[in-house]
């Protein structure tokens, strides 16, 4: 990205304003944690601290660091710099809404399922992978974390339907 003309060629989003929407979202996070911490208590009890005690101070310094953020976006950043070309951004966005989906779906059809799922469409789409190596991967991965969960840790993880069938 060290060549400006093909930045202005390629377009893309300013970093500034990049830098802006990340500090005045982490702000609003610590915004959200501050009235959840209020809703719960965040004073001193006879027991000691109530529990939004920890959380609001932490909310505090979240506003802090983003107003923090925010100035040095608005003062120190280039104003012409491109954060990422719309390419880029089409490649992140390829990875994050199959992962949104993934999240998603592990209710209805649980986490080993929809892992299978995920690593099958992945090694697939991005990898290129044979059906034989992705489809041996997409049930070992899966399997081995169950063994390692629910048999060793003794943790169980989201079942769906599909799978309390087979369990």
């Amino acid at each position: 990205m060290a060549d400006t003309g093909s930045e202005a060629r390629q377009g893309g989003p300013r970093h500034r304003w990049a830098e802006v929407g990340v500090a005045l979202a982490t702000a609003l996070f610590g915004v959200i944690v501050i009235l959840g911490s209020l809703q719960v208590g965040m004073g001193w009890g006879a027991e000691g601290p109530k529990a939004g005690f920890f959380p609001f101070y932490l909310g505090v310094m979240i506003i802090g660091a983003s107003a923090a953020n925010l100035a040095r976006a608005v003062v120190e950043v280039d104003r012409d710099r491109i954060f990422a070309d719309w390419g880029q951004l089409g490649q992140v966005v390829s990875v994050v809404i199959p992962a949104a989906v993934y999240v998603l779906v592990i209710p209805w059809i649980g986490i080993y399922v929809a892992s299978a799922l995920m690593i099958a469409a992945f090694m697939k789409w991005f990898g290129r992978y044979g059906w034989g190596l992705t489809a041996s991967v997409a049930f070992v991965v899966p399997a081995v974390a169950y063994l390692l969960f629910e048999k060793w840790f003794l943790i169980p993880l989201p079942k769906g339907p599909i799978e309390d069938l087979l369990l």
